[in-house]
């Protein structure tokens, strides 16, 4: 697309490699004043590499950057403040010790009127007095006197934008700024950039999800396997197109949803009570049903009891109290609570589990592809006086590589060599062969592509229409909404409500997230 204005930014022919990986290559992008500005492309598509170049993290190995018409070399995130470019990172990097002040002045220089000249002091009360006022240009809710530690996501968020704001900068990088944000929490974030961009700010965001895209950009630009594709003007583009130019090729966008059938219970908990190692509630009386032939979606902020609430199903987790009772076709009722996951496989209770930590938990990174499916089986018939059976595992190993369109050269390869995408593939593959009658997923399409991610979602049907209880925890609230049946909401570790997936709403779910009897958490 041709553009008449002289760019702000504009970055020719870089090139960045990491041994004998190209994350970019040869990209040219423009950025221009004022503008919103969507970087999209799948993950490993190279994003977060160009963007941690022009914020100094990284240096190019070839090609140049300009700033309005003017070659610069950006080597370091100081020199990137020094032309008025900041880069606020998925992970936060802030001391939760220190107030949000004391965050948005650490490392700068007494020339920089962060502290007092007489005393050589930091000048907190004149640092927070310049944090209110740019708070109040933008719509931004910060206490200065506030410790990190008593803050939600959204608030440290929030610390890091003012940071970079309070240093200079024109113009922004937020990388996946909504991955932990729920929808109430995302639209405040907009409507603070729109105040931005109105000010005169270029805003850039690093994302995948094409629907905040559509809703906040004024132009996208798309990369794909670390090569510039091309760009497009928001309101002129929709979804379909911009995946296509996304994967190559073109993707069906849409998540079937069959109607439920012959449901029964499977897996009743009641009362579940978990603490952590260090003795914090995790969760708290948490009660429901998990039904065969249904899809039973699990939402809520990041560490609300997700984890816990599927390990402890799966009998990885200490139980304070409660119960988890599994169902059988009979009726009859089997308490889990005590059992390790062998005794529980030993009862003839057929669980898959996809952790969280695909490594930690669910395959063994040194060991090969064959070998981690046999990690599943080894126990089950077909293994004679100590011997494994290895053609069985081998045989699903190759079968789950050409299904799942699993990237590796050959299934001897160690699972640690896969990227974390293709790991997800494998660890998913593996325990939806094991044909159980409850599958457990927790975050499955983390880190796989668009048409990777449709694929999990097409094999989680095909589960519930053979009868199995799918508990599907998820981060994205479109798809969460698309695939379950129904949706219960954890907040703080106690249920917060059970909704039917298909007359529920973003904005009651993202309520929901954040409140427990009416009572706002965080």
């Amino acid at each position: 697309m041709q553009d008449s204005r002289t760019p702000a930014v504009s970055m020719r022919n870089i090139t960045k490699t990491f041994g004998t990986i190209v994350a970019n290559n040869k990209v040219d992008l423009d950025i221009y004043k004022g503008e919103i500005l969507s970087l999209l492309g799948e993950n490993g598509s190279g994003k977060t590499t160009l963007m941690n170049m022009l914020s100094g993290i990284y240096y190019p190995d070839d090609g140049e950057i300009l700033i309005d018409g003017k070659p610069v070399q950006i080597s370091s995130p100081k020199d990137a403040y020094d032309y008025g470019i900041g880069m606020i990172h998925q992970h936060f990097k802030l001391v939760n010790i220190f107030s949000a002040a004391q965050n948005i002045i650490l490392g700068m220089e007494s020339d920089q009127g962060v502290k007092n000249t007489r005393f050589g002091k930091l000048d907190i009360e004149r640092a927070s007095k310049r944090i209110r006022e740019i708070c109040d240009l933008y719509g931004f809710d910060v206490d200065p006197d506030q410790k990190v530690y008593d803050m939600s996501v959204s608030q440290k968020q929030t610390v890091e934008i003012v940071k970079v704001l309070y240093r200079g900068a024109d113009i922004l990088i937020l990388d996946e700024p909504t991955a932990v944000l729920t929808p109430q929490e995302t639209e405040k974030l907009f409507n603070v950039l729109r105040n931005m961009k109105a000010d005169g700010k270029t805003v850039i965001i690093i994302t995948h999800k094409l629907h905040e895209v559509e809703a906040i950009s004024d132009r996208v630009a798309i990369l794909r396997k670390g090569e510039y594709i091309g760009d497009l003007i928001t309101s002129e583009t929709n979804a379909q197109e911009m995946t296509n130019m996304m994967v190559g090729r073109e993707v069906k966008l849409n998540i079937e949803r069959p109607e439920p059938k012959d449901v029964k219970p499977r897996i009743r908990v009641k009362d579940l009570t978990v603490r952590s190692e260090d003795g914090i509630l995790k969760l708290d009386n948490v009660s429901f049903t998990a039904n065969t032939g249904e899809v039973l979606g699990i939402a809520g902020i990041s560490g609300c009891g997700q984890k816990e609430l599927l390990e402890a199903i799966a009998g990885l987790q200490p139980i304070e109290k409660g119960e988890v009772l599994y169902v059988e076709d009979d009726g009859s009722e089997t308490n889990l609570v005590g059992m390790d996951p062998l005794e529980i496989d030993k009862k003839g209770v057929s669980l898959a589990f996809v952790p969280e930590d695909r490594l930690g938990m669910g395959l063994v990174a040194n060991m090969n592809l064959a070998d981690n499916m046999m990690l599943r089986s080894f126990r089950r018939k077909g293994s004679i006086a100590g011997f494994t059976d290895r053609k069985t595992p081998r045989d699903l190993a190759e079968k789950v590589v050409e299904e799942l369109e699993v990237v590796t050269p050959g299934i001897e390869t160690p699972v640690r060599r896969l990227s974390g995408g293709n790991v997800q593939k494998v660890l998913v593959g593996r325990e939806i062969a094991m044909n159980p009658t409850v599958l457990m997923s927790a975050y499955a399409v983390r880190g796989l592509d668009i048409n990777a991610s449709y694929t999990i979602y097409d094999l989680i049907n095909r589960q519930k229409e053979r009868g199995v209880a799918v508990i599907f925890v998820g981060e994205d609230l479109d798809v969460l909404l698309e695939l379950s049946d129904r949706i219960l909401v954890l907040c703080g570790g106690k249920v917060s409500g059970i909704v039917d997936g298909r007359t529920a709403d973003k904005n009651s779910v993202g309520l929901l997230m954040t409140k427990v009897g009416g009572d706002a958490v965080g």
